[in-house]
């Protein structure tokens, strides 16, 4: 029978109709891939601190992770020069992070100065809440680097004398720090500094005398004195 005018005549040709498997068929962006890379790009903030190195390591165990399941299923699944990505950036930024911070963490130790931590400070368990330790008592009349918080007061700026606390947890919110979660600093400048929110590193003496101070109820048993902010 003649073909029609608009019939193909290859209509019962097997070879001239498309293939049913089709050699390019849709490969999905695996979603360990996406979130690889994000990371991967949020690693630098590996630099900013030190627990902020968790960012890049995740960020290259999901890289890892999204080449295994690539390659498990590379028929379904695609992204794997993303996921290489991933690994490189979280890679260099965990290695630059933590020099940077090693490097900055030396040099922020004046010299002849001991580190003091706020740990230190604390009585043993079973002594009375204002007790000192003797990790303390050792430290008194030593040039000492303490890092903590600025008490919040009226005061806004040439603030020469505030109270250094341990964390933000009580005092922001109107609380009142332990007293060995405190310390008294007074500043070399008269000029003082402003108020500041941020982790702040204090340099100085450290005194252990108990006294009483208007800030806090229950007055304070450490000082740092001659201080300067590093």
């Amino acid at each position: 029978m003649a073909a029609g005018l608009f019939e193909s005549s290859s209509r019962g040709d097997p070879a001239a109709r498309p293939p049913t498997d089709e050699p390019n068929q849709y490969q999905a962006l695996a979603s360990t891939a996406i979130a690889a890379i994000v990371l991967g790009l949020l690693s630098p903030l590996a630099f900013v601190d030190w627990w902020l190195a968790v960012v890049p390591i995740l960020g290259f165990v999901l890289g890892l992770v999204a080449i295994r399941d690539i390659a498990g299923r590379p028929a379904v699944l695609t992204g794997r020069p993303l996921a290489i990505a991933a690994m490189i950036l979280s890679t260099l930024s965990l290695v630059g992070g933590l020099a940077y911070l090693s490097a900055v963490y030396a040099a922020e130790l004046p010299e002849g100065f001991s580190r003091l931590t706020f740990a230190s400070l604390q009585p043993l368990p079973g002594d009375p809440a204002d007790a000192i330790p003797d990790s303390a008592r050792e430290m008194d009349g030593r040039d000492v680097l303490l890092k903590g918080y600025m008490y919040p007061g009226k005061q806004q700026t040439g603030i020469s004398q505030f109270l250094l606390v341990r964390d933000q947890g009580d005092c922001c919110f109107g609380g009142n720090p332990k007293i060995t979660d405190r310390v008294l600093v007074q500043l070399r400048d008269p000029k003082g500094i402003p108020f500041s929110q941020r982790l702040t590193k204090i340099a100085g003496r450290f005194a252990v005398r108990p006294s009483g101070t208007p800030a806090l109820d229950g007055g304070v048993l450490y000082h740092i004195e001659d201080a300067s902010v590093r």
